[in-house]
């Protein structure tokens, strides 16, 4: 009150004009700009090593870009190294040379719908999901994982960077493209399946197994009954042999032409009871759902039908519990 009475009225009001200012002055540099949330398409913009992922979904068929800024999405994004490699593995000079529809399909199999979290897939270690790809016939295709060393897809693809929140779902960046699955990359990246692809792979066979459940071309679509490992070991014991390599050729032959169904992609819901299913041997296995699914070889031995519907681009797989023979 002393100070104030030696000041004009107009100076009072031009010191409460600048404290005011300051006051506001100092509040404006406390504050602190919180980034705008990005979705999943945002996010690969903001990211230098995800420009090649940015371009093929600008040039893909199916309007990616907007497809994947909304709904939810769990994204495997390849880095620019791994696009470089799929390009020059399969032939093409840049992105402009793939198909536009092929290039669209490519990336939906690297998309899954929700959001799975490194967490999520380290709990479950191993199995299958659905991306949104699709075979010729427009079945959804499968995906592999598993995750004891690392997280790896379809045996192929590594996750280099997890976990990248979005507001529309979750990016993991890997290593390498995943290509459209066949058969044959089911059997070789799962390793339920190590002793039925030491026997497709046995090097005095004949028959070129591997390049028949790789091809997508004449013959396909296929259906493949996988016995698992145990399945080989309890056939082993059943013959009263030790190992593989103590199996004739022709009869290894015979019996692996016996878990193939030529030109049909067979899936759980298409069977019926007494069903035939005529397999690469000539010889047909019978459908009995009496039990749950099973298949009845021309011995009149069962298995069982585990797991199902393990979808490929050239067909689809079931997994067996025992190894099913020709007529003996």
């Amino acid at each position: 009150m002393i100070f104030q009475k030696f000041l004009k009225p107009t100076t009072l009001a031009l010191l409460a004009i600048a404290f005011s200012f300051v006051a506001c002055s100092d509040d404006d540099e406390n504050t602190t700009n919180t980034p705008e949330p990005l979705n999943i398409v945002e996010t690969a913009l903001e990211t230098a090593d995800l420009s090649s992922l940015v371009a093929a979904l600008q040039a893909a068929d199916g309007d990616l870009v907007n497809v994947l800024s909304g709904g939810e999405f769990t994204v495997l994004a390849p880095t620019n190294a791994a696009f470089d490699s799929f390009l020059t593995a399969n032939g093409f000079a840049d992105l402009s040379e793939v198909p536009t529809d092929v290039l669209a399909n490519i990336l939906l199999n690297h998309v899954v719908a929700g959001t799975v979290m490194s967490t999520d897939l380290t709990a479950a270690g191993a199995g299958y999901t659905q991306t949104n790809a699709t075979n010729m016939d427009g079945d959804v295709l499968s995906l592999y994982f598993n995750t004891s060393n690392g997280v790896v897809f379809n045996g192929v693809s590594t996750v280099a960077q997890a976990d990248i929140e979005a507001t529309n779902g979750v990016i993991h960046i890997v290593d390498q493209v995943i290509g459209l699955p066949t058969i044959a990359t089911f059997a070789t990246a799962d390793p339920t399946f190590e002793t039925l692809v030491a026997a497709l792979t046995r090097p005095d066979l004949e028959v070129p197994f591997v390049t028949i459940l790789s091809s997508t071309g004449q013959g396909t679509p296929l259906t493949a009954f996988a016995p698992t490992n145990d399945a080989f070991g309890s056939l082993l014991t059943e013959l009263g042999i030790d190992d593989l390599s103590q199996i004739d050729v022709n009869t290894l032959t015979a019996v692996l032409l016996t878990h193939v169904v030529g030109e049909a992609n067979v899936r759980a819901e298409d069977l019926t009871q007494d069903m035939p299913v005529p397999t690469l041997v000539g010889e047909s296995l019978t459908v009995d759902l009496t039990n749950g699914p099973q298949l009845v070889d021309p011995n009149g031995r069962v298995a069982n039908i585990i797991a199902n519907n393990v979808q490929a681009y050239n067909g689809v797989v079931h997994v067996i519990d025992k190894v099913v023979l020709p007529l003996l």
